[in-house]
């Protein structure tokens, strides 16, 4: 899509948002299968991302059919089982719209880092660097107190801000504290939805395709400037373009009405 300033499409965002609440609702079988296909697709892109060789179809094997792949590692399997627990965790917090908190950070890097128990969901404590960045990230001793500042900024002075700007500034923060040994980007991932979904909003998918543009984001806001822009343009074009997904196919639904005798019927 043809890449527009932040307001506008905020506004546009805003806009969609509205004409989707006015739309006759899914049914609930059918919510549950986007939010399957969704989580499947979320899942690979966001653990392709970090290095993960699982394709599309073999993440949506082990995750409906619990079926391992042949040639690949347990780590890979581990890591698509537990981002899609995180996944299912962050659905209930959802459900429970309570304000982001500490332990439900921890909660869900538990379930990302499955793998590796003793380093889940707990702080790193000892330094880490990010390949082929110069940024400084902050020192173990360092993390509880930029975590409780990020919670408390986002709670306090990032509420001026739309939310799908809110949770990519959330998004950079947090990745640039790099609060865990390892599991950082997809928990993010999975925390930027959470506070989307809270607002009202769908969840985005950052696509694997688009990992290049993505870096360059944290490049964009580590380099020295923290320029938020980049990502928070880039935030708002994929939810424009889910709103506008979600829009089309609550359209078809809605022309679809079921016929007691005939099943169901097109309606023009």
């Amino acid at each position: 899509m043809a890449r527009m300033d932040i307001k506008t499409l905020c506004d546009e965002i805003d806009s969609l948002k509205g004409v989707l609440s006015k739309h006759r609702p899914l049914t609930q079988a059918e919510l549950e299968r986007l939010h399957e296909d969704f989580m499947i697709g979320f899942t690979y892109n966001s653990n392709a991302i970090e290095g993960n060789t699982m394709t599309l179809e073999e993440t949506a094997i082990v995750i409906k059919e619990g079926i391992t792949i042949g040639g690949k590692a347990v780590r890979e399997h581990m890591e698509i089982i537990g981002h899609a627990d995180a996944w299912r965790l962050v659905e209930d917090l959802v459900k429970e719209s309570a304000p982001l908190t500490e332990r439900m950070i921890f909660d869900i890097h538990h379930l990302v880092l499955m793998d590796r128990r003793e380093d889940a969901g707990v702080y790193r404590r000892i330094p880490v660097y990010i390949r082929g960045s110069q940024a400084e990230l902050p020192q173990p001793w360092q993390v509880p107190i930029e975590m409780e500042r990020l919670i408390s900024d986002y709670h306090g002075e990032m509420q001026n801000l739309h939310p799908v700007e809110r949770a990519a500034v959330f998004h950079l923060r947090f990745e640039s504290v790099h609060p865990f040994i390892d599991g950082n980007g997809r928990t993010g991932r999975l925390l930027m939805n959470l506070e989307l979904m809270k607002e009202g909003f769908p969840p985005i998918d950052i696509k694997f395709t688009d990992r290049g543009r993505y870096i360059g984001c944290f490049k964009a806001w580590q380099g020295g400037g923290d320029d938020a822009a980049p990502m928070t343009l880039m935030a708002a074009e994929y939810m424009k373009d889910r709103l506008e997904e979600y829009l089309q196919i609550l359209k078809l639904a809605n022309e679809i009405r079921p016929n007691p005798k005939h099943g169901p019927t097109l309606t023009m």
